[in-house]
């Protein structure tokens, strides 16, 4: 048994018992460590595993139009983003409201299974309807990793540490980016594979990586909040207990946490779904409102121009399909960079200011490249640098999305507001932005596909503008004082 699991068994309180614990102050006064480097090893490869399959799937477009099982159009290849992310909307909403009921733990493991089981069907897809359906599965099982990942992240991480780890986290999805281009650039190349069993094979090395995934997180713990709102607080204080044994046996010195930090809790099974929605939809109506336009804006952003990249480059300035991913690999640094380089500024300035500043600076240099690309004033090679510019700085935008989405709703139903901001966003402004940009890139036309920047543009200025004047406060909080759990006795 590890280290991290408790050896007792499980003492359920009855649902209205009134818990005291010092659980969220035990786990806040902790400096950083291994056991956090191995949560967010074990747990943050999740964005690495999406980034893998959004790059695959742009980076094989050409060989899915080429496959004699397929003969994609280029809005059916853009259709195959659109299933993938109607997936992940759907698994997000399904998995979250039953990660908040039966826990972190269980949800992180299903869905693990669901993605690598789906995306190794994809690569065995015998017509265009299998594909997409694989596809589909494939997103939802990506999307409820989405829900059980951030909440537990966010309930295992201090306080202090949050904005920029989980900023890094969710930029962790432009490692997978990069690998998938180095994977797409060796399994599309003519002279070592058949292109058709090329694409085939690229699906299955997301199978492979999900393989490992799924060991690495057997000594992960439930979350300890968790346990203690659904009456399990004897359980969650062995697991904290636990943790806490690894930094003293690493010979850090952990401060005496004092009795007047304890929380007092009305333990539950569940959270009704009326109170879901009467908390997002009344109680915290502006923090619904905010994490909306955040999630929509950034969603359209992204979707509508990394799902057709390759369509650009293939079409516009006559890439060869082999040589995609090597233009995906600067691209992809520049996304990972962003969050690396400013995220630290989101705990020192603040939430509020670096949301609405990368929002609003993300939108006016898309306008900018947009209009050196109608104009026909860039290469293969400038545009790409001109997109590395842009996402450096509308990555860790969009990872504030996630993060705003994550923090500042009660503990109860974080799993599932995480999904429903998920969905919505993602249903709003990234479902439709695939297929919509397919068709503009088929239109042949500059001028059409520079309209479709301009509009994602200005959906960031609106964002910009919500979170300048309703965005949350929450650097450095704990996530308690952030939002007062719904089971708060007092």
């Amino acid at each position: 048994m590890n280290s991290t699991t408790p050896a007792r068994a499980r003492t359920d309180r009855e649902p209205g018992a009134i818990v005291e614990t010092l659980i969220p102050a035990r786990l806040e006064r902790l400096p950083w460590g291994r056991f956090h480097v191995l949560v967010v090893a074990a747990l943050g490869v999740t964005w690495i595993l999406d980034g893998l399959e959004v790059t695959l799937a742009g980076s094989v477009a050409a060989a899915l139009k080429a496959s004699p099982a397929l003969r994609f159009s280029d809005p059916e290849v853009g259709l195959a983003g659109s299933a993938y992310l109607s997936g992940a909307v759907l698994g997000a909403l399904f998995f979250g409201w039953v990660t908040d009921r039966l826990g972190r733990k269980k949800l992180f493991f299903i869905t693990i299974v669901v993605y690598l089981s789906a995306t190794a069907l994809t690569g065995l897809a015998w017509n265009g309807f299998t594909f997409f359906l694989f596809r589909f599965l494939t997103g939802a099982g990506i999307g409820g990793e989405y829900a059980a990942i951030n909440s537990t992240i966010q309930e295992l991480i201090p306080a202090r540490f949050r904005g920029h780890l989980d900023l890094m986290i969710n930029g962790s999805f432009w490692v997978g980016a990069a690998l998938g281009a180095l994977v797409a650039v060796a399994l599309l190349n003519p002279s070592l594979f058949d292109p058709e069993l090329g694409w085939r094979l690229a699906f299955l090395t997301g199978a492979l990586i999900g393989l490992v995934v799924f060991a690495m997180r057997m000594w992960i713990p439930e979350s300890p909040r968790w346990l203690a709102i659904h009456g399990r607080e004897t359980e969650g204080e062995t697991v904290v207990a636990a943790i806490e044994k690894r930094f003293t046996d690493a010979g850090a010195q952990l401060t005496p946490v004092p009795a007047s930090a304890a929380i007092r809790l009305r333990s539950r099974t569940h959270t009704p779904l009326s109170q879901v929605f009467d908390t997002l939809f009344n109680r915290y109506r502006l923090r619904t409102f905010v994490g909306l336009s955040l999630m929509a804006a950034q969603a359209f952003f992204y979707n509508a121009i990394f799902f057709t990249y390759a369509l650009v480059l293939t079409r516009f300035y006559g890439v060869g399909t082999s040589d995609v991913g090597w233009y995906i690999l600067p691209f992809a640094a520049g996304n990972f960079l962003g969050p690396v380089v400013l995220g630290r500024l989101f705990d020192t300035l603040g939430r509020r200011m670096m949301i609405s500043i990368t929002y609003a600076l993300s939108g006016l240099l898309l306008v900018v490249v947009g209009a050196l690309f109608e104009r026909d004033l860039l290469t293969a090679a400038t545009q790409t640098i001109g997109w590395m510019i842009v996402f450096f700085v509308a990555s860790p935008a969009a990872s504030a999305a996630y993060l705003t989405v994550s923090e500042t709703f009660p503990i109860e139903i974080r799993a599932l507001a995480i999904a429903v901001f998920y969905a919505i966003g993602t249903g709003l402004g990234g479902v439709a932005a695939p297929y919509v940009f397919g068709k503009l890139i088929e239109s042949g036309s500059r001028q059409s596909i520079f309209g479709g920047y301009v509009f994602a543009a200005v959906l960031m200025f609106a964002a910009s503008f919500v979170a300048a004047r309703y965005a949350v406060a929450a650097e450095r909080k704990p996530l308690e004082e952030v939002a007062t759990p719904l089971s708060a006795a007092g």
